[in-house]
């Protein structure tokens, strides 16, 4: 889903659970194409990166910011939970990632990592957190989330190496 499709009226909890699955697709992709299409696999993953990065980005600079703002719930809330939750899936991300950059297509324990980390933390965002965020965010607020998402730069999540690794080659 690009960002540039129109949001208004749109509910926090829809817009990031399409990002889900349109991510869930393209790791998919990835998964089927590896042995037979590395060159394409290639393309899904990166494309898969770059958007797991812009989604944890708009979340932790963006969004909860704004919850927890509006809640007063910071350490030890929700929050907190999907925050630790995202160092662990940028962890396995990164291990796959390294895998892939070198034309290694034995990935399936990082993979397996990842998507069961992955299959949890999206369920609690689903199930318990973005209804929590909708029912605390105003119209305004919402449509200024979007317009703020919008306006990420690339360079922020299209980035093919960990920041903290990127110089040491």
């Amino acid at each position: 889903m690009e960002t540039t499709s129109t949001t208004t009226g749109q509910k926090v909890s829809g817009f990031y659970e399409d990002d889900h699955d349109r991510l869930d697709h393209l790791f998919k992709q990835f998964q089927e194409l590896k042995r037979t299409h590395f060159s394409l696999a290639k393309t899904a993953f990166t494309e898969f990166k770059f958007g797991l990065q812009r989604h944890i980005i708009w979340e932790e600079e963006i969004l909860f910011p704004l919850f927890e703002r509006k809640t007063g719930l910071t350490q030890g809330g929700p929050t907190h939970v999907m925050r630790m939750e995202h160092r662990l899936i940028g962890k396995y991300l990164e291990e796959i990632h390294q895998k892939v950059k070198a034309g290694n297509t034995d990935s399936e324990g990082e993979e397996q990592m990842l998507l069961n980390t992955l299959f949890a933390h999206n369920q609690k965002e689903e199930q318990i957190l973005y209804p929590a965020i909708d029912r605390t965010l105003s119209d305004s607020e919402r449509e200024g989330i979007f317009k703020t998402m919008r306006e990420l730069p690339e360079a922020r999540y299209q980035h093919c190496c960990n920041p903290a690794t990127e110089n040491k080659s």
